[in-house]
């Protein structure tokens, strides 16, 4: 159908936006507007304002800006279509007529709706009746509230094969079976396709009932059976709870996904409702990019078994040909054996919450699984592993999130596997340390309320060898930006050098030495940096002017070696501050507890210090 700017204005000019935003947002008159808290996004003092006469909202606050039409696909999630479906219906006006085979593929659709509409209101009266027992205590066996069982429409469908056909025997047998609810064998008599199960019924953005799924209650299988595909119904388009999930997405700029609708129900009771769930198939290109719609990160929270870990990493690795800048998906790692449910009737929604904090990123994700995947004992099952990476980095085809992909496994790679070389004559590879600190090593930061490393005395000479190494590796500074932008250096012209560097690398996709130092020139901290580059105190593999024609072992184990002094002096500010506290406790009360504390922080002292000495070994051989 063909619907013509005038057409469209005329629909706007009928609908009184403050009326329309008023339904689901408490607003008040200023004046010859309105104003309201912004509905997308949190705030406490008015910045939402809706201008009746020229027909537009606009927020101070987050810039939210449109009309009654964006306010339906924006904060109800509807498509655009459906939004100018509603608002003709309630402004009367009839919508553009499309073609006739469209048209009539239109009023089939419609007169499913009533079907399922029905279907829905029965399969609630036999819910709410005698044979809906059963139903009934499974849901409070569950936790499931009455004000949850209302807000999802539970009902329930008798173990019956004809009860629901004859009560809806109205609509014409023909369309219960496209409506996916009587089952057609052959030639024989249609039948009840759910029986003896609890139903959940499955809602399309506009709320309409368009599905159901049904859990049985006694034993057989399947445990849950969905509809069929059907006009309304496609189950790889479709996401569970969208409806709800949508708007409540908007207000709190996430999304969370799960396996199941009963999952999804118990995250919301708990007061997560901004969740969905597939309907029983590993989570769809389509769905992916219907989650993109909403939030560039959705979270995947799948069960914690191997099921639903082989679910997860589907779902990574179906995403990376889709991959885009700024979308990508996260995950949580639910404890082994639970799903969400378990987990917030064990330890509560704060316990969920948690996890959902600190998601896992795709990169780590699939890194932790083909890592995990098998032992990696012998040198040919660690070339499987950097296989398997590198082929999952040929599937994305955005090429720019292809090469930091293959640059992040590869990093990894060769911090899981190779170890620094000593300066020792027999040029073996040395034992003690391995390119990766163990973690109870590296996760010291300063007390929550610092928002910066202070970097003084011995720690700002290496942190002028990690300049001068930025320097000559500017492709480097774009991996390290939460630790470097962390920094704060003593010497206030490094410091300046250091806001210059992170600048320039965030301005350019890529850039080398000679046009970062291009950069620098038109800036107060040139000088700085070329003394940078002529300092030899220090015998970093990266402060080392390579030649061109470096071989690329070379040029990797510089970078890993920046990394790693980058890791040892942004971690040392808050490992210093923990072994103090430790020390004084062991002053004011000593125990074995204290005393162990104590000298396992020292460790990590030594383990930091011997780890600096070791960088600094130029390998002449390399």
């Amino acid at each position: 159908m063909t619907l013509s700017p005038q057409w469209l204005e005329e629909l706007r000019s009928r609908v009184t936006l403050s009326s329309l935003i008023g339904r689901t947002v408490k607003v008040q008159k200023a004046g010859r507007e309105y104003k309201a808290c912004c509905p997308f996004h949190n705030e406490k003092t008015p910045s939402f304002t809706i201008n009746d006469e020229k027909g537009f909202y606009h927020c101070f606050g987050c810039g939210a800006h449109g009309d009654a039409i964006s306010w339906m696909t924006e904060q109800r999630g509807l498509g655009f279509m459906d939004a100018v479906k509603d608002l003709a219906a309630e402004a009367q006006m009839e919508v553009p007529a499309p073609d006739p085979r469209a048209a009539q593929r239109q009023e089939t659709r419609a007169t499913l709706h009533d079907v399922m509409a029905a279907a829905q209101d029965w399969f609630v009266t036999q819910f709410n009746g005698i044979d809906g027992a059963p139903a009934r205590d499974y849901l409070k066996n569950r936790g499931i509230s009455e004000k949850t069982i209302r807000e999802f429409g539970f009902g329930f469908a008798p173990d019956s094969r004809g009860r629901l056909k004859d009560a809806l025997s109205v609509h014409g047998i023909d369309q219960l079976i496209e409506a996916g609810l009587l089952i057609q064998v052959d030639d024989k008599e249609p039948y009840d396709r759910f029986r003896g199960r609890l139903m959940i019924p499955i809602r399309d953005p506009r709320g309409r009932v368009i599905a159901f799924g049904g859990r049985i209650l006694g034993d057989g299988e399947p445990k849950y059976l969905n509809s069929p595909d059907t006009p309304l119904f496609d189950k790889g388009r479709t996401l569970y709870n969208l409806d709800k999930a949508s708007p409540a997405s908007r207000q709190t700029g996430r999304t969370l996904v799960v396996e199941g609708y009963m999952d999804a129900i118990a995250l919301a009771q708990a007061g997560f409702a901004d969740v969905v769930a597939p309907l029983g198939t590993a989570l769809t290109e389509h769905q992916i990019e219907r989650l993109w719609k909403m939030v560039e990160a959705p979270i995947l929270c799948f069960d914690g078994d191997n099921a639903g870990q082989k679910a997860a990493m589907r779902a990574a690795l179906r995403a990376l040909p889709l991959l885009r800048p700024a979308h990508s998906l996260n995950f949580i790692s639910l404890p082994a054996g639970q799903d969400p449910d378990d987990l917030i009737r064990s330890g509560g929604a704060h316990a969920f919450a948690a996890l959902i904090a600190k998601p896992q990123m795709l990169d780590d994700k699939i890194w932790q699984v083909e890592y995990d995947a098998e032992p990696l004992g012998t040198p040919e099952a660690k070339a499987g592993l950097k296989k398997r990476l590198s082929d999952h980095a040929r599937e994305i085809a955005d090429p720019d999130i292809a090469e930091h992909y293959r640059q992040e496994f590869q990093d990894r790679y060769q911090a899981a596997f190779f170890a620094p070389r000593d300066n020792r004559s027999d040029n073996r590879r040395a034992p003690s340390y391995n390119r990766k600190f163990p973690s109870k090593f590296v996760s010291y930061k300063p007390m929550d309320d610092t928002k910066t490393f202070l970097i003084e005395g011995y720690d700002l000479q290496i942190a002028k060898g990690i300049l001068g190494g930025l320097i000559r590796h500017p492709c480097r500074i774009s991996g390290h930006f939460e630790e470097l932008s962390a920094i704060k250096l003593a010497d206030s012209q490094l410091q300046a050098l250091l806001g210059e560097l992170i600048n320039a690398a965030m301005s350019k996709e890529t850039l080398d030495m000679q046009g970062l130092l291009t950069i620098l020139e038109k800036t107060d901290c040139y000088n700085v940096a070329k003394g940078l580059l002529r300092a030899d105190a220090l015998s970093f593999t990266f402060n080392r002017k390579l030649p061109d024609d470096a071989p690329s072992l070379l040029i990797e184990r510089a970078h890993r070696d920046l990394a790693e002094a980058i890791l040892v002096v942004t971690a040392r500010p808050g490992l210093e501050a923990a072994l103090a506290e430790a020390t004084r406790r062991v002053q004011d009360d000593l125990t074995e507890e204290s005393y162990a504390e104590q000298q396992r922080l020292r460790q990590a002292k030594q383990l930091f210090h011997e780890r600096l000495v070791d960088l600094t070994q130029i390998d002449d051989t390399m």
